[in-house]
């Protein structure tokens, strides 16, 4: 049953002609009736079905505008690398200690950055880091001898792009109280990365077939991108 807020949102707003995403992001303001700093998100649905294979995104992307989020970050490094971690700003940082409360079930942080040497053993905790999305990857940035970065980059604001079995993206490109500049930086940053994303794959045709854009609570509106994808 919908709430007396959301009855009063505009109806149907999926079903409306796309438009640029500058035309939008005041619209989708305007629906943020919540007393919360609602985030403003995107979904992308993509062509998943191709000859060969499935397509199989997953990627990072470092917003301009930043996120609006706290991350808390953890590492898992020698005992050498403690310190240069714990200055660049990591909220949990061990070695083997911390490996075992992990294994135990111990996992108080949203974002996990290892060395390569630490790697090998943090591998072992695949089905209990695995279903979180919590598993260090080489590729994202999270596997890294250059602490420093990872870590700033991961408060600074980044996000994380991958789609679904059924081909759905999600992704954040920050909050209402966000300047439209800010949004659209974001916005233009993830647009760029799935361009980089669909050349990597090899894609024939179209890798996006529509994109939307809504707030935490809000009703979602066709966007028109600007180039294809």
């Amino acid at each position: 049953m919908s709430s007396k807020r959301f009855k009063k949102l505009p109806e149907k707003t999926n079903l409306l002609p796309a438009v640029n995403i500058e035309k939008l992001l005041s619209e989708v303001k305007k629906n943020c009736t919540t007393k919360f700093d609602e985030s403003i998100d995107l979904s992308f649905q993509i062509n998943n079905k191709q000859k060969k294979s499935e397509i199989n995104i997953r990627t990072v992307v470092n917003l301009p505008g930043g996120s609006g989020k706290k991350v808390k970050v953890a590492v898992v490094c020698e005992d050498p690398k403690t310190d240069e971690a714990k200055s660049a700003g990591a909220d949990v940082v061990g070695g083997d200690d911390f490996i075992e409360k992990i294994k135990n079930g111990e996992m108080n942080f949203e974002k996990l950055i290892c060395t390569p040497a630490m790697m090998i053993k943090l591998s072992k905790l695949g089905k209990v880091l695995g279903p979180k999305g919590l598993m260090p990857n080489p590729k994202l940035g999270s596997v890294t001898e250059d602490l420093k970065t990872a870590i700033k980059d991961a408060k600074s604001g980044q996000a994380e792009i991958r789609n679904d079995k059924d081909g759905n993206i999600g992704v954040s490109i920050g909050k209402k109280s966000f300047n439209d500049d800010q949004l659209i930086k974001n916005f233009n940053a993830i647009i760029d990365t799935l361009d980089k994303e669909k050349s990597n794959n090899t894609i024939k045709g179209d890798l996006i077939k529509s994109a939307f854009v809504t707030s935490s609570m809000g009703v979602s509106y066709k966007i028109k991108l600007s180039k294809n994808i």
